[in-house]
């Protein structure tokens, strides 16, 4: 059952977290994000206003900074404490749910007679 409440564990949700987790430490600003998670802007940054909501992530503006070159300020976002949490529980979940085969044994093709 998905702890994060009114959003499913999508694959692009999974890719987030895990780049998120993978560095929890690490403040991660938006381009980087979609970079990191392959994942277009439209789909990135609702996800993180809806974890956002949830409280398992913040977010941060960077101070302008004095040779910005007419780059605009980046807004960082973290995982909180309950972020980290919830996102280690439903990866697990998820990769507990993955069905699997033995090792080395062979699967039928699919439309062939086993």
């Amino acid at each position: 059952m998905c702890r994060i409440h009114g959003v499913k564990l999508t694959k692009p949700l999974e890719r987030v977290l895990r780049v998120f987790l993978a560095d929890v430490s690490a403040r991660r600003y938006g381009y980087d994000l979609m970079k990191a998670a392959r994942l277009p802007s439209g789909t990135l940054y609702p996800m993180l206003a809806r974890l956002q909501d949830q409280g398992l992530v913040t977010s941060e503006w960077e101070p302008p900074p004095a040779d910005a070159n007419g780059r605009p300020p980046r807004k960082y976002y973290q995982l909180t404490g309950e972020g980290i949490r919830v996102a280690r529980l439903e990866l697990a979940q998820a990769a507990s749910d993955v069905p699997r085969t033995a090792h080395g044994t062979a699967r039928p093709a699919p439309g062939s007679a086993s």
